[in-house]
């Protein structure tokens, strides 16, 4: 593993480029973020918006994706108080055990924006089912629901007529990834690394039909060529913790009072159910990293805490999986520990962990070393 000079992001993230000076894409994709004249970005969006406000106020202008969270709460604001728009927000509810700050969020962005929200609420049995295959074949429990996050508001845009739909920030250009141009367009976001299609081969069974996966498949030919969907992170300067320090000016509740997750050092990302976390830990024992070198290399660039502060935060949280997290998670899947433990133990890449003599996996070059 090599780790970029300038934040802790290693080089195993899939699809990320170091450049010749050992800095990730991320870290360039920040700096060049000074050099964009964003008040030009600003009115190609307001023009865009032109092209799609509806004359008739009581017709919706555009779909936002939302899930509740910090993120969501700013793309509304954004749409709905500065460029005027008339947005319907699509959400996809995971079925998980939610925290009180969960629940509390996305009422409150309803509430505080005053927008309609359509919710998904999918096949239960189906998402069980689909979660364990994915979960043992893959290490990508939550395949079925994020691919939903992605396809789902496609389906609502095309039945209602919508052709724009907002998403928050490119994830491949503003982190690390495959599909690292920047653009506004977020036509390609189905496939990436994330939510990029399973051969429905591979989950279709006695128990699983094509019915059941009828939402993971976006729309076809004329029906998608017709939709807009943009990432907002092109048109505004996008920063993570910003969005968060606006969304608690605005009613969004952190985890402050109700849990301190292990894994991480933040109380405010991913807040809205504990199982859903194991699905982002495992990139611990596939890559190598996890959560908290996420949010460390973004609090380094965002001139936060300093590299070495980054190195000791991710010493201490990465490779833990939360145990409220676990249980949340098992419980709702019907495994044991024991079942659980196995599982994961098969996903460790040998090639980046060892066993140490306690029988913990370990990494061979942690970036403290």
């Amino acid at each position: 593993m090599k780790y970029c000079v300038r934040c802790v992001m290693p080089n195993t993230r899939p699809g990320i480029y170091f450049d010749e000076e050992g800095v990730c894409q991320a870290c360039r994709a920040e700096e060049q973020k000074n050099k964009i004249n964003w008040n030009a970005r600003f009115q190609e969006l307001q023009t865009l918006c032109d092209k799609y406000r509806r004359k008739d106020d009581s017709e919706f202008d555009c779909i936002i994706a939302v899930s509740g969270g910090k993120d969501s709460h700013f793309q509304v604001y954004f749409f709905k108080e500065v460029l005027g728009m008339n947005p319907l927000l699509v959400t996809v509810e995971d079925n998980f055990e939610m925290t009180e700050a969960g629940k509390h969020n996305i009422k409150n962005i309803s509430e505080r924006f005053g927008c309609h929200i359509i919710a998904l609420k999918p096949n239960l049995k189906a998402q069980k089912y689909i979660m364990r295959k994915t979960f043992e074949k893959y290490g990508k429990p939550t395949w079925f629901i994020d691919r939903l996050i992605y396809t789902y508001p496609l389906h609502i845009a095309n039945k209602f007529n919508i052709p724009l739909i907002v998403y928050g920030e490119n994830i491949s250009y503003e982190y690390g990834g495959t599909d690292r141009t920047e653009t506004y367009s977020a036509k390609e976001q189905i496939n990436n690394g994330v939510a990029s299609e399973i051969d429905y081969n591979e989950l279709i069974d006695e128990n699983i039909s094509l019915k059941d996966l009828i939402f993971c498949t976006p729309p076809s030919g004329d029906d998608i060529s017709k939709l807009e969907p943009i990432y907002l992170s092109y048109f505004t300067r996008w920063n993570s913790y910003a969005n968060y320090v606006f969304a608690r000016k605005n009613g969004f509740k952190d985890l402050s009072h109700e849990w301190e997750r292990e894994h991480t050092f933040e109380n405010f990302d991913q807040v809205e159910t504990p199982a859903y976390l194991i699905h982002p830990w495992l990139k611990y024992p596939k890559f190598g990293h996890a959560s908290a070198t996420d949010y460390a290399s973004k609090f380094i660039r965002y001139a936060l805490i300093t590299r070495e502060e980054g190195i000791q935060l991710v010493k201490k949280h990465d490779h833990k999986v939360d145990q409220k997290s676990v249980q949340s998670f098992i419980d709702f899947l019907g495994y044991s520990h024991t079942d659980f433990y196995s599982i994961i133990d098969k996903l460790y890449n040998k090639e980046l962990f060892y066993k140490n003599q306690f029988g913990e996996w370990e990494l061979k070059n942690p970036i403290w070393k």
